[in-house]
């Protein structure tokens, strides 16, 4: 294990950036969109029956964990996971670890977290930071969102871990057993990429990827008249937070997809995959847009006359560009 001491990079993501992080850390280098497209990151899904703090849930990635798991199956790091029945067990299990000069990942909610600004505190309780020393009682944050390392003391930590709702953290943390020092990522690419192919294109249920965004589109355009004006604007409000906000370095993740792709065009000598980053930004632009003017119909700023209608149009047209791009990418020879 490395005794070096733990370098912070910001990145866009939590989960994909403790995955960069927390391998560099122990020499493995991996960008933070090359561990979000190796781990088939990129996806889409909206469900209406599972309500979020009473909303409607959306989400532009894969579940939480999945992007951790599918990186370290590829890359053959070994990864220790465990989770907890109580606070105590937790942080004593916490201690002993960091006490060891190993950096920790915890899952997190992100409402119990102080050095949030308050604005940007709410409950989304699958936040992944890394616990990496102590300095009197408090614990060194390595907090891939934040600029700079930060502190939090024990029982902020502790809400944060224990924090209850959906899905519950239970104390998750994790740190690596093993990382190779050197692995090739050909393979893990053309996997990533397949996987992330399939769950945009062939799940068969229409809450999912391309057919997920039409699915939404049309629940969209009947909003003011099936749940009236004030949870219209609820519903739609969450749709662009988890858009712009969860979904963070904008346009649920496709700026970050389209980054991967730029770089595994550079690493296999594949000009296709950089036309094809290329395409999916000015997907995200299109993403962009919507979020734009969805938000001002949210604060009831549309001078423009954008309607409920106008805004099911642009998500009927980033499903029609998403299904063409990504049928395009299956076809790609890796």
């Amino acid at each position: 294990m490395s005794t070096t001491p733990f370098k912070h990079v910001q990145t866009a993501h939590c989960e994909s950036g403790v995955i960069s992080n927390m391998f560099g850390h122990y020499g493995l280098q991996i960008s933070e969109p090359m561990a979000f497209g190796i781990g088939a990151g990129i996806f889409f899904g909206h469900l209406p029956f599972v309500k979020v703090n009473g909303v409607p849930g959306t989400t532009y990635r894969i579940w939480p964990g999945a992007i951790f798991q599918r990186v370290c199956k590829r890359l053959g790091v070994k990864m220790e996971l465990q989770k907890f029945s109580s606070p105590q067990k937790a942080m004593t299990a916490l201690d002993n670890v960091i006490e060891k000069g190993i950096p920790v990942g915890v899952l997190s909610s992100v409402y119990y977290l102080p050095y949030f600004p308050p604005s940007y505190r709410f409950h989304f309780n699958a936040h992944n930071l890394v616990i990496y020393g102590k300095e009197g009682e408090n614990y060194l944050v390595s907090d891939p969102v934040m600029d700079t390392v930060t502190q939090i003391d024990p029982e902020s930590l502790i809400q944060a871990r224990f924090a209850k709702g959906f899905p519950e953290p239970k104390g998750k943390m994790y740190y690596p057993l093993h990382v190779p020092e050197k692995v090739s990522l050909h393979k893990p690419i053309k996997e990533g990429i397949d996987q992330a192919c399939h769950f945009m294109l062939k799940v068969p249920i229409p809450l999912f990827g391309v057919k997920g965004i039409r699915f939404l589109a049309g629940r969209v355009k009947n909003y003011p008249e099936k749940v009236g004006d004030r949870k219209a604007v609820l519903y739609l409000g969450n749709i662009i937070r988890m858009q712009e906000e969860i979904g963070t370095g904008g346009a649920g993740f496709r700026f970050l997809y389209a980054a991967f792709l730029q770089e595994a065009a550079m690493l296999l000598q594949k000009e296709e995959l950089s036309v094809l980053s290329q395409d999916l930004t000015k997907v995200g632009d299109i993403w962009r847009n919507f979020a734009f003017h969805a938000g001002r119909v949210c604060k009831s700023r549309a001078a423009d006359g954008v309607s409920y209608k106008e805004l099911s149009e642009m998500l009927v047209q980033c499903s029609v560009e998403e299904e063409q791009l990504f049928r395009r990418l299956s076809k790609v020879k890796l």
